[in-house]
């Protein structure tokens, strides 16, 4: 049987797969008051919806109906997961896991409850990871695992878990798995993203295009996922212009991909095609992360627009504050990191989050900002990471470089 399954399903294969190498990019922060680093962890009182949600439920029949029932009910563990299960899709689709709030709320009731059927330790093992406890998550997913073996999804988030976790040897286990419970097409799609996760892009990107082109990978959520990563492969081979040109015909056929938009005006911005850039990342109502991309482009550009967008970003981040919602991680080291607002207290945060887990772009952030203030050596577990994963990227490679200058160790 195969692991995808219809959109109407919970969370099929392809889909979590999509966004499993993501939730580093979307791990939640606070923006307190002087950038505070405590790590925001809602309690009961303090979880909230976003100020979207009743304007995206307008138009989303299921989460619609799925918070009315849950609502009536909220101690009805069946509608507290359905509606937990539509507010995370939500999350991930909209590229904005402040929903993460939402899903929360729906669980409360059992939030510490030792035995729940395996869809609710899955979905707390979600929220978990996605608040920064990666153990805790861990531990949940793999008692989902235990009770139902037979979920794609179940397994393609533990690989995820373990790559943030740099665990390679477990990350391969789940690949396997995944291969021999769903199908070669699975276990082939994990192993290429494992392949360019350990020094061997080029290759990784290779599989990728040619699992892309399996028949029971051609519906469009599965087809975004194949394509980030392909792209997000090549250019972690250094084919930079082939990956913007993969991305950049996805997005003709799937222009709210926001994963793909996001990474390809990120690339653009590193290329500094910054008009490109910020084209793309333009909306009436862009995310987070596009708004900060914006924000970038326009400072490249010398547009006159730097300092509105400025503004933008941190209206939205006080109103975060005074709602206690959390923040996209990622979109706020960049802005502290490369945008300059501070830098001192970008590095900061960028090594405590370093501590709890490892994702590529942000090895890139911590080692930038430990350059900029001349700190090598707050950005030594970088260059440790990427000698047990074999991780390599030109950018990273470059910086990796001036450490070891820095260090003493060239």
């Amino acid at each position: 049987m195969k692991a995808l399954k219809p959109l109407a399903d919970l969370l099929f294969s392809a889909q979590v797969l999509r966004h499993t190498l993501l939730p580093a990019a979307l791990v939640l922060w606070s923006w307190g008051p002087a950038w505070a680093q405590k790590r925001f962890t809602p309690e009961a009182a303090q979880v909230v919806l976003p100020l979207s949600a009743h304007g995206i439920a307008a138009g989303n029949s299921a989460l619609r109906e799925a918070e009315r029932d849950w609502r009536r009910e909220p101690k009805d563990m069946a509608l507290a997961l359905r509606y937990a299960r539509e507010t995370f899709l939500i999350g991930l689709t909209e590229g904005d896991l402040r929903w993460l709030g939402s899903t929360k709320a729906a669980l409360l009731p059992w939030w510490d409850a030792a035995a729940l059927p395996a869809q609710g330790h899955y979905l707390r093992g979600l929220v978990k990871q996605g608040f920064h406890d990666f153990q805790g998550g861990l531990a949940d997913i793999n008692a989902a695992i235990a009770l139902d073996g037979q979920r794609a999804e179940f397994w393609s988030w533990r690989f995820a878990l373990h790559l943030l976790l740099s665990d390679m040897a477990a990350a391969r286990q789940d690949c396997d798995t995944l291969g021999q419970r769903f199908g070669a097409g699975e276990g082939q799609a994990c192993a290429a993203v494992l392949l360019y996760r350990s020094g061997h892009a080029a290759d990784g990107a290779a599989q990728l295009e040619r699992v892309a082109a399996l028949p029971e990978f051609r519906d469009g959520a599965s087809q975004d996922w194949l394509r980030f990563h392909q792209g997000e492969a090549l250019r972690a081979a250094g084919q930079t212009e082939r990956a913007i040109a993969v991305w950049t015909q996805h997005l003709a056929a799937r222009p709210r991909a926001h994963s793909v938009r996001l990474a390809l005006v990120e690339l653009l911005n590193a290329q500094r095609r910054f008009a490109d850039a910020r084209r793309l990342a333009s909306s009436p109502n862009p995310t987070d992360a596009l708004l900060v991309q914006s924000l970038l482009a326009s400072q490249g550009l010398g547009d006159g627009e730097t300092a509105r967008l400025a503004e933008q970003v941190a209206q939205r981040m006080s109103g975060q504050d005074l709602r206690q919602e959390a923040l996209i991680e990622r979109p706020k080291l960049i802005y502290l990191i490369r945008h300059g607002h501070d830098v001192a207290v970008g590095l900061a945060l960028a090594a405590e989050n370093w501590r709890s887990q490892n994702d590529p772009p942000d090895a890139v952030l911590l080692a930038e900002a430990a350059l900029k203030l001349q700190q090598p050596k707050a950005a030594e577990p970088v260059l440790a990471w990427m000698a047990r994963t074999g991780y390599t990227e030109p950018a990273l490679a470059a910086l990796a470089q001036q450490l070891k200058a820095a260090l003493g160790r060239s």
